[in-house]
């Protein structure tokens, strides 16, 4: 038996244009810069720049015009209202280098790094070995499966099949490996390294030899996994050393490069840059923002396109090519009016939120101690401006500021709250810095346990559990006590 059921549902929907404008104020200064680029290369009907006082006269006088052609024989050319477009923000009033923002006309380009890549780099260097046509093969292939960070990350056998499978060169891992203790001799030292042990080995088998680094060489080689856990006491009783030399070898080992790769720096690589979208200062005791100048762009519509519109309204006679020229010239005018009303709705959000997020974290700005923060979420930000919670979201994972303290990406002013022993809200950010500070603090030869810490922190007045204390530490990036340990 069949039966219908009617069924209602409340959905809402952001049309495209909406969502192109999430998009633009999620990106940050250099990526809109982008952005606009691309825009201004795919609409001609979009122009930047600043106009002329002339050209702003020559504008006004279509302002007031009307369109009254009723001639029977030509097109009728009603559904296109050219006059909305000869009069509306041609020159748009609002100017962009207003008070909000700062005046920056400083351009600056994302700079490359020059020279040969890195790979290039190291095919140079096996010019300098003798090898035959098979071994120099060979040795191109596994410089082109070094990584960013210098290492060989593939196993010798899958190296091998490829070598057959790609290139037709028919070898055995036995040979590879011997090629490759011949890319270990190429600089920088540990490149093409399988693992770090390899690449701490390589590198300490090329210093100059002595006591310390022959120790140290020791310890990499054959007690690895000791090393790595800080047993110290272990490599003491294995090595018959004294702490003193201990230390020493260690030393020689923190002095390692553990990312050969990375230190170069002819990798062709695209260097980032990281640009603030604001700049907060303190003036007369009063915070001040401003929004990076190239954030705010002048754009307008393009004087070209307004004049292809006033030969169309003057011309008597309209056929139906002049018909589709204006349609064509109709969709690229919508698409440069709308364009400029969301970069225009761009810079509004994001001044408008951060000058929220900029008064609620006030006492922060002033005095840029962390301990100040208050306790804020995205919906904070939200309800003061009477925005979506993703629209804040947006702006701050994204958007840098820079402020009298360092340049900060927004999202780090956000926390969560906890109550104190003396039950007021306090911020997270507040414990952790704290937690932080008694860390490094600490006696590095007894590191503090999680359980030490949380005893510590409830003295101070912060009451939170060992398991809080250990997630706290882990989004610090801090290591357990153990790995903390010195000798």
């Amino acid at each position: 038996m069949l039966k219908q059921y009617l069924q209602f549902k409340l959905s809402q929907k952001l049309s495209p244009q909406q969502i192109q404008l999430m998009k633009l104020i999620q990106l940050p200064t250099q990526a809109f810069e982008q952005r606009l680029k691309q825009e201004l290369e795919e609409n001609p009907a979009l122009d930047t720049g600043k106009e002329s006082d002339a050209k702003d006269n020559e504008y006004d006088e279509f302002d007031n015009s009307q369109d009254d052609y009723n001639d029977s024989e030509t097109i009728d050319a009603g559904d296109i209202n050219v006059d909305e477009y000869l009069s509306d923000d041609e020159i748009p009033d609002y100017r962009t280098h207003a008070n909000n923002y700062s005046a920056d006309d400083d351009e600056k380009s994302v700079p490359y790094a020059a020279g040969t890549s890195f790979t290039q780099h190291l095919t140079n260097q096996l010019n300098t070995f003798r090898l035959n046509d098979q071994e120099y093969e060979i040795a191109q292939f596994l410089v082109g499966s070094v990584d960013e960070s210098g290492y060989i990350r593939r196993s010798l056998s899958d190296i091998t099949d490829d070598l057959a499978f790609t290139q037709n060169v028919y070898t055995t891992e036995e040979e590879v490996e011997k090629v490759l203790g011949i890319v270990h001799q190429l600089d920088p030292a540990g490149v093409g390294a399988r693992n770090l042990q390899e690449c701490l080995s390589i590198q300490l088998h090329r210093k100059e030899q002595h006591p310390d680094v022959e120790l140290a060489t020791k310890i990499i080689d054959k007690a690895f996994e000791q090393f790595t856990k800080k047993h110290y006491k272990k490599l003491l009783q294995k090595f018959s050393i004294t702490e003193d030399q201990l230390k020493d070898a260690i030393e020689e080992i923190e002095g390692l490069n553990p990312k050969p790769g990375g230190s170069y720096s002819g990798n062709n690589r695209m260097v980032e840059h990281v640009v603030p979208d604001f700049a907060i200062k303190i003036i007369d005791g009063e915070l001040e923002l401003t929004l990076n100048g190239r954030n705010a762009p002048e754009l307008h519509v393009s004087r070209t396109y307004n004049n292809m519109l006033k030969g169309y309204k003057e011309s008597k006679e309209k056929s139906k090519s002049q018909k589709d020229a204006v349609l064509f010239i109709k969709q690229k005018l919508d698409a440069a009016k709308w364009f400029i009303e969301a970069v225009k709705q761009r810079q509004q959000t994001l001044f408008v939120t951060m000058s929220a997020i900029m008064h609620y974290q006030k006492d922060y700005f002033l005095s840029g101690d962390e301990r100040m923060l208050k306790p804020m979420i995205l919906k904070d930000i939200a309800d003061e401006i009477d925005m979506d919670v993703s629209t804040v979201s947006r702006v701050a994972n994204s958007k840098y500021v820079d402020t009298p303290y360092g340049t900060k990406l927004i999202k780090e002013f956000f926390s969560e709250s906890m109550t104190n022993d003396q039950g007021e809200e306090v911020s997270t950010r507040e414990i952790k810095k704290i937690l932080e500070t008694v860390i490094e603090e600490e006696d590095k030869k007894k590191p503090l346990t999680d359980d030490k810490l949380a005893g510590i922190l409830k003295e101070k007045g912060y009451p939170i559990a060992r398991r809080t204390v250990a997630k706290y530490r882990e989004q610090l990036d801090i290591p357990v006590a153990r790995l903390r340990k010195k000798i």
